[in-house]
């Protein structure tokens, strides 16, 4: 590994202090370094040169939709375009900002991380909205998400999955021991950092189901972060999942303490999972599961909740509890959502804990969203949910806008030369696959504002509308001229 190239500017107030004051010690690179396997050494040291989530266990208070507060952090320096000037890449206008007007002091346009990672979710439950967590697949995919964030003024939420990583990575390298699913998470967390600053939105980079089969993919990530921490005073990730539900409950609950203990080192937040999503996603089937396994009991939270804020006071975690949720699409009221579980686990925890009525102790995540009522998602907020996992419907509406591209300029993609304009003429403008790609975003990009707007999550930084791009490729700079209805969005064609 070779050395690495010391910061300009500490990332974080709440990172530990370095000596001298601007680089962490080149002892304490090597010592994490030598932690890494020969693979993770290789990944991590390509990915810098290229390069050149939860919670406390403190008690909540309840929350319910309302005005936005945000709650200043006291001595917070100003924080900007870090990963953009440490990449040489420029950082103008949104990705400068140092702040938001509605969010705690704490939060940046980019990854956020630590504290800013904290206060973020608090805001969440604070002001009664949960953040949209989208698995992407391709850097086409994220820019997607980011580009709707801030079309919707709003944090974001962009993880991976195990194969959705090795996707990342190309379908054509081994994956031996995960190498590629791992290579493939730390270069889409690399063009995350690099590129979220640009649109000028927060996002917390997470990592989807990990179970106890994978667990070398999620060794491989945090090895990973400690590399990147040790530089920079950050994780690379800010936070990762186990889904160990399938396990017994004790040794889930042992398996993620143990985890924990590794990631409040670095600041991160452990998500997992408590009681079975049904369905299928990703290789995981759960479609036979028992009945009973889809809805978690309020003792078991309880256990969960005890055992990981026993770690201590840098513990970041949240519970994804089952209470029917479904992987999969499925017709409005097939799935058979009981949210008053969280609410009720809620109420039996604050009691543990010798807290007020109404108090809300826990975070909780909501997977499997796909085909729930409306009013079932509205309550799981209410009940304490800050994040909803979103992959079935964006899977669709990406894949439903290169359908509507192809069925719409079907005549001028049969052939290189040769369309209803004429039989000499070329056809290059519609077979250049940015347009396609460009459809798939625009449309994944509506179907995310309305997880928005499901969520509560529209209009919370307070940055207003979003700019429309100047210097983009019209008509006259080759861009497709009558691909309106799906390039418009983005200033294309005009």
């Amino acid at each position: 590994l070779p050395p690495l190239r010391p910061t300009q500017r500490r990332r974080n107030h709440h990172s530990p202090p370095c000596h001298p004051p601007h680089y962490c010690s080149s002892n304490a690179r090597d010592r994490t370094a030598a932690t890494l396997s020969t693979t993770m050494r290789s990944v991590i040291a390509l990915s810098l040169a290229a390069s050149a989530m939860a919670f406390t266990s403190t008690a909540r208070p309840n929350f319910r939709a309302g005005p936005i507060r945000a709650r200043k952090t006291a001595g917070v320096a100003p924080r900007m375009g870090v990963a953009s000037e440490e990449m040489g890449i420029p950082c103008e206008d949104e990705c400068a900002l140092p702040s938001y007007p509605n969010m705690p002091a704490s939060v940046h346009p980019g990854v956020v991380t630590g504290q800013a990672l904290k206060d973020l979710l608090q805001h969440a439950q604070d002001n009664g909205y949960a953040i949209p967590a989208v698995n992407c697949v391709t850097s086409s995919s994220i820019n997607a998400c980011l580009e709707a964030a801030r079309q919707n003024d709003a944090p974001i939420i962009i993880q991976f999955s195990s194969g959705g990583a090795q996707f990342y990575a190309g379908k054509g390298l081994d994956n031996t021991d995960f190498k590629a699913a791992i290579a493939g998470a730390v270069s889409g967390a690399y063009h995350v950092r690099a590129m979220a600053e640009q649109y000028g939105v927060p996002v917390i980079l997470h990592t989807d189901h990990c179970g106890k089969k994978l667990l070398p993919w999620m060794d491989g990530m945090l090895a990973a972060s400690e590399t990147y921490y040790a530089a920079h005073g950050e994780p690379l990730f800010s936070s990762h999942m186990l889904d160990l539900s399938e396990e017994p409950l004790e040794e889930n609950i042992e398996t993620c303490k143990v985890y924990l203990e590794r990631m409040a080192k670095l600041d991160m937040l452990l998500e997992m999972e408590l009681g079975i999503t049904g369905g299928e996603e990703d290789g995981v089937n759960n479609e036979d599961v028992a009945p009973e396994d889809l809805y978690t009991k309020p003792e078991e939270v309880w256990q969960v909740y005890e055992a990981l804020a026993s770690v201590g006071p840098q513990a970041m975690f949240t519970v994804a509890a089952a209470f029917g949720n479904v992987h999969g699409v499925y017709s409005p009221g097939n799935v058979k959502l009981d949210p008053e579980i969280l609410g009720n686990s809620q109420t039996y925890i604050a009691e543990k804990l010798g807290q007020p009525v109404g108090s809300a102790p826990v975070q909780f995540v909501f997977h499997g969203g796909s085909g729930s009522d409306i009013k079932d998602i509205k309550r799981a907020i209410e009940c304490g949910v800050i994040k909803m996992n979103i992959d079935t419907d964006t899977q669709w509406s990406y894949w439903s806008g290169i359908r509507e591209f192809e069925a719409k300029f079907r005549p001028y993609l049969q052939t290189q030369i040769g369309n209803p304009d004429g039989p000499e003429k070329p056809n290059k403008k519609y077979y250049d696959p940015r347009e396609s790609i460009r459809a798939a975003e625009v449309s994944t990009e509506k179907r995310l504002a309305q997880c928005f707007a499901d969520l509560n999550a529209v209009n919370i930084l307070g940055m207003g509308e979003m700019k429309p791009p100047s210097n983009v490729a019209g008509p006259r700079r080759g861009g497709l001229p009558n691909a309106g209805a799906y390039q418009a969005g983005a200033g294309v064609a005009v």
